[in-house]
């Protein structure tokens, strides 16, 4: 039998089949040796390719999955950014893109003219190759938890004027030597940049949100988003652009809509590491030769003076803008990890100058050796710095502790159950190693109610799962609802309870109902009741209401803090309405997380939803913090409102928190 008839294989399903096994085994491998399973996908590809092994044919699909692999980096890593610790970092993501741009290429010029003796243009194009990046190692640092890091924000934030940049100076380049540049075509392509970033600026958020209201399915809602991401790509390549600026400002755009801690986010997440990454990184290893540089004295000297002119210009740049913000020596490293790598926008302009005769063969091949060698340290690199950062503790801003709080979720409207587990794993502390519990309480003879229980829970753990959160579920039979509640936050020592509000079924039905007011005066826990009448993910902006010595409870910095974790999940303005006093304790306790985009409205402590009424528009969530009878921050006008409520906010998102009280002996709180 001869074997070597059978190579390369060409079949579809055997290739994808060995790219499956490249996929399952190469972390496996370098986890052992201690190396970024990055650097195992290139070098795969390297040994399988047409220019290795010749085991596997580098057909249409590796084009295809690799080009949907290269959007889904950076659509990733722009949907991960926290876009309030973006637009604190705005001055340094933009002297980190200038200053990644502008360095390399000045030593670009450099060696290119003196040492490798290329005349202006080709030496300019060349050197722009050397500025850009593309953000092959983010999926470590997203791996570490680091994603949030305000060295990462630099660098991903200066991704979009390095290439937008390196993009640009292609595209003129190109026109030059075409005979086609003109003050006017390089005018029309900014006129038509413009405009499709206005679209997709504007545009984008709108039809996602409206989309998103509209319907509640899972995969349509996946497939909607890919639609969305291909969609500015491609758009951005009719302006004469690369279609990765186009996928990173659209993550940009539906990155408040994306919660982090969402199911959709999870989905996203595992289809692009588990398939779309992993085919381009492969794909990128399979057109690598490494021959090309035994070939002759003048490809490695080329491939030596690019790789070298990369490395250095990107190592300097990183260091001037640890500097100028005072950074550490490991957030230093991370940023130069992170802006090493090339791929994208490098081999774009190789090819193009290839084609147009401005670059030679020995180019083509040094990008390729050059694409290698950078995904490689920058894979290391990142990897080092992340261990690092984590050992050392001291760059982490804002850890997030691991909660000691319990929280329970009573689940019984199956309409509900989306909204109640959105809403529990948005507040939920990101590295909590506290599981959820959801409960359905129903009367021991109501077997109807007992099997909707049953498809309720199954629906909360099917969410849960979909996030990797551990979920604990359990119906409770009993004899009266509001002791079933009550008896099993008591027995499990829960510090919050998450329920839905009441649903009206008679015209004398109270708002609370009958469940709710003995729940409320039987437990000192914090007890949140939610009507989400749209996606939390469409929320557009927090209203906080309190009363005047709210800060006295024994749940203040609880609250504050969920809340906060809210609006900075939600990427939204979050705005307090309530006594300066309570404002000053609010403002400090704020000091202590991540930091969001907040505005004060000072009043006297009263309630406020009077006035509220008049500002707060459907897409607005109101938060109304209330307080118990007896306890210090109470006062009569809070009984008021949940008459306010029925005649003024029928169609608006409510929740209605009563914070934590002191419980004394006797059980009573106060």
């Amino acid at each position: 039998m001869n074997f070597s008839s059978m190579f390369p294989v060409s079949d579809p399903t055997w290739i994808f089949l060995g790219v499956l096994c490249i996929v399952l085994f190469a972390p496996l491998i370098f986890n052992k040796l201690r190396m970024p399973h990055i650097i195992g996908l290139i070098l795969a590809g390297l040994l399988i390719g047409p220019k290795g092994l010749n085991l596997l044919e580098r057909d249409d699909s590796f084009e295809l999955f690799g080009k949907v692999g290269l959007y889904y980096i950076m659509f990733l890593a722009s949907l991960e950014i926290n876009m309030q610790e973006m637009k604190q970092a705005k001055g340094g993501a933009l002297l980190m893109g200038l200053a990644v741009f502008l360095i390399p290429i000045g030593l670009g010029m450099l060696s290119n003219m003196f040492i490798l003796k290329y005349n202006f243009i080709a030496s300019l194009l060349l050197a722009s190759m050397y500025a850009s990046y593309t953000l092959i190692s983010y999926p470590i640092v997203a791996r570490y938890g680091l994603s949030r890091l305000r060295c990462v924000n630099f660098v991903v934030g200066g991704t979009i004027i390095t290439d937008t940049l390196t993009l640009f100076v292609l595209a003129v380049v190109a026109g030059i030597c075409t005979g086609e540049s003109n003050a006017w075509l390089v005018l029309w392509m900014l006129v038509k940049l413009l405009a499709i970033v206005a679209v997709i600026i504007f545009v984008f958020p709108r039809v996602a949100r409206y989309f998103f209201r509209k319907y509640n399915d899972s995969v349509i809602q996946y497939i909607f988003v890919m639609a969305m991401l291909f969609l500015g790509a491609g758009m951005m390549e009719l302006a004469g652009m690369e279609g990765i600026l186009g996928a990173f400002i659209t993550g940009l755009v539906l990155n408040r809509l994306i919660p982090h801690s969402s199911p959709l986010m999870r989905r996203i997440d595992f289809v692009g590491n588990a398939i779309f990454i992993p085919y381009f990184l492969i794909g990128v290893g399979m057109m690598i030769d490494v021959s090309v540089l035994f070939k002759g004295g003048s490809s490695l000297l080329v491939a030596a003076v690019m790789v070298t002119t990369a490395l250095v210009g990107k190592w300097l740049a990183s260091f001037l803008v640890a500097r100028i913000h005072r950074m550490s020596t490991g957030e230093q490293y991370l940023m130069f990890g992170l802006s090493t790598s090339q791929a994208a926008a490098t081999l774009a302009a190789a090819i193009v100058g290839h084609e147009i005769g401005l670059l030679n063969e020995d180019v083509l091949n040094g990008t390729i050796f050059l694409i290698l060698v950078t995904c490689i340290v920058s894979s290391i690199t990142s990897d080092r710095a992340s261990r690092k950062l984590i050992l050392s503790g001291k760059s982490i801003h804002n850890p997030a502790a691991v909660s000691s709080k319990k929280t329970l979720l009573a689940l019984a409207n199956p309409g509900m159950v989306d909204r109640l587990m959105d809403l529990a794993l948005l507040v939920r502390k990101e590295n909590s190693q506290i599981p959820l519990s959801a409960i359905t309480v129903v009367l021991d003879e109501d077997k109807q109610r007992q099997q909707q229980g049953t498809k309720v829970l199954d629906q909360a753990a099917d969410i849960a799962a979909s996030v990797n959160v551990p979920l604990l579920t359990k119906m409770r039979l009993t004899t009266n609802l509001a002791h079933g509640i009550v008896h099993e936050v008591k027995e499990n020592d829960y510090r919050e309870l998450i329920l839905g509000f009441h649903k009206k079924e008679t015209a004398n039905d109270s708002f609370l109902g009958n469940v709710l007011p003995e729940v409320l005066n039987a437990l000192d826990c914090q007890i949140v009741m939610a009507r989400m009448n749209i996606p939390l993910n469409t929320v557009r902006a927090i209203h906080i209401t309190f009363p005047a010595k709210a800060e006295f409870e024994a749940g203040f910095s609880y609250w504050v803090e969920e809340t906060a974790r809210m609006a900075s999940g939600l990427g939204c303005r979050i705005m307090y309405h309530g006594h300066p006093d309570t404002m000053e304790k609010i403002k400090l306790e704020l000091k202590k997380h991540a930091p969001i985009e907040a505005s004060f409205f000072e009043t006297d402590g009263g309630n406020d939803l009077k006035r509220l009424a008049q500002v707060i528009k459907k897409d607005h969530l109101l938060i109304i913090v209330s307080a118990r009878r007896g306890s210090i921050s109470f006062r009569p006008s809070l009984d008021h409102i949940f008459v306010q409520l029925q005649r003024d906010y029928q169609d608006t998102p409510i929740m209605l928190i009563y914070p934590s009280g002191y419980k004394v002996e006797g059980g009573e709180t106060h």
